[in-house]
């Protein structure tokens, strides 16, 4: 018995996927790019290029479709990749065309289904996978958008890779003065008076902070991410963007060991880099952001470990180990 295929309009060209379905089995036939024929026929296509054939509801038997519904599984792997490939590059596409800009709203799952050919729960993966490319951001009981603003990078990755090789403190601000030197250069000659303000902002913080490293450290980072942004490179931003979100999260755990001297070189040296900035002095910008770097790194080597967070750890950890042993010996007895 010929299986029954469900009759579908086919335009010429088209790519889709269709489900066939005959007597006990239901299965799934890739429609070839080929250029389809005018023929009132329901057809399907085996493939693309030579010796593609057409499979109709006269031609295809149960067992036909049985089996090239397992070829086709076999030449495409686990489906359910494929189609969150396809959702990404459907996006990637509707970016380079301009039919989607920083700030706009993706299509509703349903029609991002309908218009991809594939099914809500793999447009939802398709959507975690941008998401954690930084391509979009969920908002909920609104949707997902195409973020706005300055582009930045996810730095998951980054943090696998330190937590993998171990990046030590010498290759962090080796890295950082790659990146951080040239832009105090382009910031010097390309910062707008309102990021020169910005700048002012945070130098005058960090002599505020002082006596709260935590603090001074947030200003610390937000100034590297000024001088960044006043670069003019969106590249060389979000690159030093990425590099700080790093940083941060490997200094902020012993940024208590700075000593007040060493935050108050830190802050001056920041206020020489900003004074170059704001002179558009380009060469004194590098060289300051330069110097900045290398003592910074100095200044981290010599810090000692802290004692008294060691003595904290130790006693909330003794602590937690004091309240399971009572929270057992309260378990009744089997």
């Amino acid at each position: 018995m010929p299986p029954a295929v469900r009759k579908c309009k086919l335009t010429p060209g088209s790519f889709k996927w269709y489900y066939l379905f005959c007597s006990g089995h239901a299965g799934r036939v890739e429609l070839g790019n080929v250029p389809l024929p005018d023929r009132r026929e329901p057809a399907v296509y085996t493939g693309a290029g030579p010796g593609t054939r057409i499979l109709t509801s006269s031609t295809m038997t149960t067992s036909a479709l049985r089996n090239r519904s397992a070829e086709g599984d076999a030449s495409r792997g686990d489906f359910h990749e494929d189609g969150t490939a396809q959702v990404v590059s459907h996006v990637r596409a509707l970016i380079e065309r301009g039919a989607l800009k920083p700030g706009d709203r993706l299509p509703a799952e349903r029609d991002l289904a309908t218009q991809i050919g594939v099914s809500r729960p793999t447009i939802r993966a398709g959507l975690r996978t941008l998401a954690a490319m930084g391509v979009v951001q969920s908002r909920h009981g609104s949707g997902t958008y195409i973020p706005d603003g300055p582009p930045a990078f996810n730095t998951d990755a980054l943090s696998f890779l330190a937590a993998l090789h171990g990046f030590t403190r010498e290759e962090m601000y080796e890295a950082r003065r790659i990146l951080e030197v040239g832009a105090a250069g382009l910031a010097a000659e390309r910062a707008t008076p309102e990021q020169v303000a910005t700048l002012a902002e945070e130098v005058a913080s960090l002599f505020a902070s002082m006596q709260a490293p935590q603090v001074f450290l947030v200003h610390d980072i937000n100034f590297h991410r000024g001088v960044a942004a006043a670069s003019g490179n969106p590249i060389v931003a979000s690159l030093v963007e990425m590099v700080s979100a790093l940083y941060y999260e490997r200094r902020r755990e012993t940024a208590i060991r700075a000593s007040e001297r060493d935050l108050r070189d830190a802050a001056e040296m920041h206020r020489r880099i900003y004074q170059a900035i704001r002179a558009k002095d380009a060469d004194t910008a590098r060289r300051a952001m330069h110097d900045h770097l290398i003592q910074a790194s100095r200044h981290q080597a010599q810090e000692p470990a802290s004692d008294d967070a060691s003595r904290r750890a130790t006693a909330a950890s003794t602590s937690v180990s004091k309240r399971r042993a009572r929270a057992r010996r309260r378990l009744p007895s089997n």
